[in-house]
């Protein structure tokens, strides 16, 4: 089982290969990848990697953690399981018709609302 790294804080000259390549000292890489942005096409400034093992992650966690690369402290630390739902679904806070029972079609008006 791999171990996945969060590294965040990356300057965006860092590429999947050179990330891959700094913690390839500590072992083997399972994957690199830095987040890219879809509609710029520029790094996010964070990105991932996966170890083979929990002890060769650890100790590239404690070596590299606050790091300067291009003059940027990077933060290396275990990756947190993706939470569900997020912005994109709609969640909680999301606003939307079907709560409010005066909003919408059939209501009454051009505008929908009541009077």
């Amino acid at each position: 089982m791999s171990i996945k790294i969060y590294v965040g804080n990356l300057p965006y000259s860092v590429t999947d290969s050179s990330l891959e390549s700094n913690f390839a000292e500590f072992g083997s890489v399972s994957s690199a990848k830095v987040m890219i942005d879809r509609e710029t096409g520029r790094s996010k400034g964070f990105g991932f990697v996966e170890m083979a093992t929990a002890e060769v992650a650890q100790a590239a966690i404690t070596a590299l953690h606050g790091v300067s690369v291009d003059g940027r402290s990077i933060v290396v630390n275990l990756a947190r399981p993706r939470e569900e739902g997020g912005a994109r679904s709609g969640g909680a806070g999301g606003y939307t018709a079907s709560k409010r029972a005066d909003v919408g079609y059939g209501n009454g008006g051009y505008g929908g609302g009541r009077y």
